[in-house]
């Protein structure tokens, strides 16, 4: 794969999400979300680049099964311009952060995106691990359903039908898709040892350390915001009545 080939996808990326970015500023904002307007174009950027994702990742392994059974060396160039897209849309978004947000708010989703942008690198420039990258891209399925329900917060809409239903969804997309991926991601990286260079090897498990932390802590604030509370509210109006 030449490298010019990859710069232009990336390249190509970045600027698609910054129009979609100025696409989503010139659409109709909720009220309840004006004052923080930056957030809202952030969080549907997120969601379309999630959206488009969930489904390229999906279709790379229905297109190309047999990256499936080789995660390290197989893979296809319809695979391989999905990882380069959705590079070129973590370094768009770093970059958005670091100019509309104070350091100590976004130094979470900042680390998680340099941890993405060199594993992904690491992967398009050497034509290897590709399906391993396609894999890990399949945690987008549930990041439309989160990215959701922040748009539906922003908008006061937490009290309704869709909220709920979307919030079970997402808990339960959250624990297929990003938590049992993360664990079988570390799994295959543990068992395929002597298969991966030690650059890559640890370069592999220091980033997947960092997400499945992250990962555990988003989960309890979730579970803890949308149920937790949520059940505690119903005992205490038992208890009143």
């Amino acid at each position: 794969m030449e490298l010019s080939s990859v710069v232009l996808t990336t390249g190509g990326s970045v600027g698609f999400f910054r129009l979609v970015n100025a696409g989503v500023g010139r659409l109709p904002i909720p009220e309840t979300a004006r004052r923080n307007a930056w957030k809202w174009r952030n969080i549907a950027t997120s969601f379309v680049h999630s959206f488009i994702t969930a489904i390229w990742a999906v279709l790379c392994f229905f297109r190309h099964p047999q990256m499936a059974e080789d995660l390290i060396e197989t893979y296809s160039m319809f695979s391989h311009a999905l990882v380069s897209f959705s590079i070129g849309y973590f370094i768009y978004d770093f970059f958005d952060m670091v100019l509309n947000q104070k350091l100590s708010v976004s130094w979470e989703l900042l680390l998680h995106h340099m941890v993405v942008i060199t594993c992904f690198g690491l992967s398009v420039l050497s034509c290897r691990y590709v399906g391993f990258a396609v894999v890990a891209l399949l945690v987008e399925i549930n990041s439309v359903f989160l990215h959701l329900r922040q748009m539906l917060r922003m908008a006061s809409m937490a009290a309704g039908t869709l909220y709920r239903v979307n919030s079970m969804i997402n808990l339960g997309t959250y624990v297929v898709f990003r938590i049992n991926t993360l664990a079988w991601m570390t799994r295959w990286l543990v068992l395929n040892r002597d298969k991966v260079p030690l650059l890559a090897y640890s370069l592999g498990s220091v980033g997947l350390a960092i997400m499945t932390a992250m990962n555990i802590v988003l989960f309890y604030r979730l579970l803890k915001s949308d149920f937790l509370k949520s059940s505690a509210r119903e005992t205490r109006k038992e208890k009143e009545m």
